[in-house]
């Protein structure tokens, strides 16, 4: 068989120097106006805030940005923090028919050795393209049975760091190999971080970000890794998956075909991906037939497996267990028109009007949907008014994802949304048009929140 990792390492190191279209572009910039979007309230909140004050005296100097405090840091230390703060209010990014967050990990690592190194943003572009790239493919390989016990993000997550610093780096085919098979036997991250309580899972496209940023510069330095690490008989994918992973289907297209950044989903809600199909299905029933949160009586949901395995939890006390319960963001979506970062304040997890409507929601496994998974994401609903209607619907996809995909307008609209009340308006839409048109790297913001530290 055809080594995996060779390819795979021969593709992104290509990014170099491969053309960049203008639609290509395009799309990575708006992988990185949605990074900045998901990160900056992550900045103010645990664990990013502790975990920057836990680590201050480790900080290190360098030339990246560490977007929790603000200040300049080495680029292990910017990675880590900035991918943890990106992933703590659950609107981050996905690669649908693998389940991974990209951005998260990817870009926090590319950005940070970009600062670092003076890199341009013509090659931050690049660099993102090649991690998606890379990470997704590996995704599709090792899934859906990686996704029974592993956190995709957390390991998968860890190449795709590994790819864009080694791009920034300008790694060859051979060093980038070498950094692809050591960031893949540092790769981590538990499921069960995120079916109880703590707050592990932003920890996950932190550790993956530190970890690729290491490999990649060990990569550079003439370290060498296990070439054969995501096929062998006790390899990543063996290791984490069923069997020595699908790389025909991995690889089938790879070059040739249009970069899988091309077709992210970009979330629509704060919360878990596995809930969206679920929310979409209520946004159109209450559209249609026009009823408020005192006129339901019950709410049925068919999911595919992790809606019920995740997200079905009638009872939570948590933020976390917040984002990731039906009954609650369903009940939060009734009340309060939407499920955006104020759905979940203290105040919100103990509002009676959704406490009262969470037990009239129950989840089920939909077999012909969970058979479509992951490469279609829906939900069947039956919701019983008080009057007796019973109205049923089928949502066949999320809102976000690549066949009913947020705007430019969209995407902007949740940029303001999420960054202007962490740095205000005029830099929000500085960072806006830098983003998305700017040919300079982003800069330090500061934020006009005070940092929650617990």
């Amino acid at each position: 068989m055809e080594n995996p990792l060779i390819r795979l390492a021969d593709y992104a190191a290509a990014w170099r120097l491969a053309p960049l279209s203008e639609e290509v572009a395009h799309h990575a910039r708006r992988a990185l106006v949605d990074w900045f979007a998901a990160m900056l309230p992550g900045c103010l909140q645990p664990p990013a805030t502790l975990l920057a004050a836990a680590l201050a005296s480790e900080r290190g100097a360098g030339g990246a940005i560490c977007y929790v405090d603000g200040e300049a840091a080495g680029i292990r230390h910017a990675a880590l923090l900035n991918a943890v703060a990106s992933h703590v209010v659950e609107f981050d990014d996905i690669h649908r028919d693998s389940g991974l967050h990209p951005g998260g990990p990817t870009i926090a690592a590319a950005l940070a050795t970009a600062q670092a190194r003076g890199a341009s943003m013509d090659t931050l572009l690049r660099a993102v393209v090649a991690g998606y790239e890379v990470g997704g493919r590996i995704g599709l390989a090792i899934q859906p049975s990686h996704y029974r016990n592993w956190h995709i993000t957390g390991t998968v997550g860890t190449i795709c760091a590994a790819v864009s610093t080694g791009v920034v780096l300008g790694l060859d085919a051979t060093r980038m190999a070498h950094a692809i098979a050591t960031a893949a036997t540092m790769a981590g991250g538990l499921q069960q971080a995120f079916r109880g309580e703590g707050m592990s899972k932003p920890m996950h496209p932190g550790h993956a970000a530190e970890a690729g940023v290491l490999a990649a510069l060990a990569a550079s330095g003439g370290v060498t890794g296990a070439l054969d690490v995501l096929h062998g008989p006790v390899g990543f994918a063996a290791a984490t998956s069923e069997d020595a992973g699908k790389w025909d289907r991995a690889l089938d297209g790879l070059g040739d075909s249009i970069p899988l950044i091309t077709g992210i989903t970009f979330k629509n809600h704060g919360c878990c991906g596995h809930i969206f199909a679920a929310l979409d299905g209520i946004d159109a029933l209450r559209a249609a037939h026009g009823f408020g949160p005192d006129d339901v009586a019950a709410i049925h949901v068919g999911g595919y497996g992790p809606t019920k395995d995740i997200c079905d939890r009638p009872e939570v006390s948590t933020e976390q267990q917040a984002r990731f319960s039906l009954q609650y963001c369903a009940s939060a979506l009734l009340v309060l028109g939407g499920v955006r970062v104020a759905a979940f304040t203290p105040e919100r997890l103990a509002d009676p009007r959704i406490r009262a409507i969470m037990p009239r929601v129950t989840v089920s496994l939909d077999p012909e949907l969970a058979g479509a998974y992951p490469g279609r994401r829906a939900a069947r609903l039956r919701v019983t008014l008080a009057d007796g209607r019973v109205l049923e619907h089928f949502q066949p996809t999320r809102k976000g994802d690549p066949d009913a995909p947020l705007t430019d307008a969209d995407l902007a609209a949740k940029f303001r949304e999420l960054a202007v009340p962490v740095v205000g308006a005029p830099p929000a839409e500085a960072l806006l048009t830098l983003l998305t048109r700017g040919h300079a790297l982003p800069g330090r913001l500061a934020l006009l929140a005070p940092a929650k530290a617990a």
